[in-house]
């Protein structure tokens, strides 16, 4: 089965958004995060942007020692210059140059050609490949780049050394078709390209960044860039844990795997919520509050009897600790008694009953219901007996 490899930028391209800056120790820890969760490249910075981002990936290439490091860099000799400075300590490294290629980039705001460009990038490329073994070409905006004028790009991108090319949708234009059938193109255009890795790098502006990567995916890419809790630019990246889940769900269906270690997905998006601040919502997918959380009885009471009823993948795969069976106005008697139980209740038919009724109405009030409300409710409850709950509550059970 062929494998995905998976280049995380959440200290890179996640970082650039705002409110997410880092400091050097907490790149350090959040990359040893990254290395225990099987990443395959962790993208730690763009040391030409500050001697504070040259000095935070220096720091975890020589911290980091078991998963290939990565700098950014313009097609511009200083910025590969500060790149390969930052990457001297590395055990394994790439570096990572980039040019705009859609027209509206190159003219509006590079002022190049697409002659021009061709010979910054094939000259950067060689430029690079003199003092870095492994080189990786993106086309920022290739999503709404001239797609003959693509091809051109990545043949000379290949012919002056890159190994890995990167065609992002840089401004989350793209929809699944459409980026898919990019890759096709360039795909058809460069024949059996030995030894070359196509990469897709998708971003959220329109909440088609996991849907195009697996787009991509199916195209044939087997590199891409995300990042955990898909935190980036504007509206954020492609999401890690998204991708990885989906692609060990749906195994069967893409037809590749990952190295990822589904189980330590949960801790690092809990170390990164620690390090930033910045909560991921409720709702969101895998490593969200609401993720394996149940309110509605009919899914309580499936849960109850088999979680698969309700749930793709268990809360432990990927280090959630367990799933919540949670009491608010839409909730069952079946995990009322769950819940009770848990807390240390054995509950009769018509003492769950009124203690169903009370939990209910408080439901409707305060919108949910906390494990200590249930508590005083059912101490309440059981300690008045059940002779004196009210009889329509006990045909009610």
């Amino acid at each position: 089965m062929d494998v995905v490899r998976i280049f995380d930028t959440t200290l890179r391209d996640g970082e650039q958004s705002p409110g997410f800056s880092m400091k050097t120790e907490e790149k350090i820890r959040m990359a040893r995060q990254l290395a225990k969760l099987g990443v395959d490249t962790i993208e730690a910075g763009f040391p030409i942007s500050s001697r504070g981002d040259l000095e935070a990936v220096q720091a975890v290439a020589r911290e980091v020692r078991d998963v290939p490091i990565a700098a950014l860099a313009r097609a511009k000799k200083l910025d590969i210059d500060a790149a390969v400075e930052a990457l001297k300590l590395a055990a394994a490294s790439r570096l990572h140059i980039f040019l705009a290629t859609s027209d509206l980039h190159l003219q509006v705001k590079l002022n190049m050609t697409r002659e021009q460009a061709l010979e910054a990038i094939g000259s950067m490329i060689r430029y690079g490949r003199q003092q870095v073994a492994e080189v990786e070409f993106s086309a920022e905006d290739a999503g709404r780049t001239d797609i003959d004028y693509l091809c051109q790009v990545c043949k000379t991108a290949i012919d002056a050394g890159a190994t890995i090319l990167n065609l992002p949708d840089t401004v989350g234009y793209a929809v699944p078709e459409e980026y898919g059938e990019m890759f096709r193109r360039v795909r058809e255009f460069l024949g059996d390209a030995q030894g070359v890795t196509l990469s897709a790098h998708c971003h959220d502006d329109l909440g088609l960044a996991v849907a195009n990567s697996l787009a991509a995916i199916r195209a044939g890419v087997r590199q891409i860039e995300c990042t955990i809790n898909g935190i980036g630019e504007r509206a954020g990246n492609a999401s890690l844990e998204e991708i990885a889940v989906a692609l060990a769900v749906r195994k069967e269906s893409f037809g590749v795997t990952t190295n990822i270690k589904l189980e330590h997905l949960f801790p690092a998006s809990r170390m990164l919520t620690e390090i930033t601040g910045a909560q991921v919502a409720p709702n969101k997918a895998v490593v969200g509050a609401n993720a394996f959380a149940h309110e509605a009885g009919i899914h309580q009471d499936g849960i109850i009897k088999n979680p698969s009823t309700y749930e793709i993948i268990s809360p432990e795969t990927v280090g959630v600790p367990s799933r919540s069976l949670v009491m608010g106005k839409h909730s069952g008697r079946n995990a009322l008694r769950v819940s009770l139980r848990d807390l240390g209740f054995e509950a009769t038919d018509a003492e769950l009953a009124e203690i169903y009724r009370r939990v209910t109405a408080l439901a409707d009030e305060s919108k949910s219901v906390r494990p200590r409300d249930i508590l005083g409710i059912a101490h309440e409850v059981i300690r008045r007996g059940a002779s004196t709950v009210p009889a329509e509550a006990s045909s009610a059970a």
